[in-house]
């Protein structure tokens, strides 16, 4: 299993970026897939998730400003970031839960892609 994530870059604050992930595997669109974000010197922590029996749900954090979608004939995730903050910065990884439900710990999660860089300048 594979995911790889894109979209990320540098952009100013209250400006917007898309996120993709893509699965090397179709049958991962029946399970949870999420985004995490992990800011230098501080611990990976949950963005949004989406799972077979419901969602998205997002962090506090994010909720108004982030929107998590699905394109399951691509087998592709996206996260929709608008008005971002400088707080907002951060490598952004994507994964897979190969079983239903969010959970908010990232050691619930067995597939990762290997991240994509976001820097938002104030």
């Amino acid at each position: 299993v594979q995911l790889q994530a894109s979209g990320g870059g540098l952009v100013q604050a209250g400006g917007s970026l898309r996120l993709s992930c893509a699965a090397s595997e179709r049958t991962l669109s029946r399970y949870t897939r999420a985004w995490f974000r992990q800011a230098p010197g501080k611990e990976r922590i949950f963005v949004a998730a989406i799972s077979w029996s419901g969602g998205p749900y997002y962090a506090d954090t994010v909720k108004g400003r982030f929107t998590l979608s699905r394109d399951g004939a691509k087998n592709t995730m996206y996260l929709q970031m608008n008005s971002l903050k400088p707080e907002d910065t951060a490598v952004y990884y994507c994964a897979v839960r190969i079983r239903d439900g969010v959970y908010y710990a990232a050691t619930e999660y067995n597939y990762w892609g290997q991240g994509t860089l976001v820097t938002v300048s104030s």
